[in-house]
């Protein structure tokens, strides 16, 4: 019964993986992130 719960969390996981690798690479959650990155940074100084 085990082996069966290791296999579903690991393809949840590993679909978890893939959504939040298509997420982070779109264009525009990366100029999201850039931005916020650049606001900080230059609040900073």
């Amino acid at each position: 019964m085990a082996t069966a719960e290791y296999a579903v969390a690991t393809v949840a996981a590993a679909g978890f993986g893939t959504v939040l690798f298509k997420l982070l690479t779109s264009d525009i959650i990366r100029e999201f992130l850039l931005d916020l990155l650049r606001q900080a940074l230059s609040s900073l100084f």
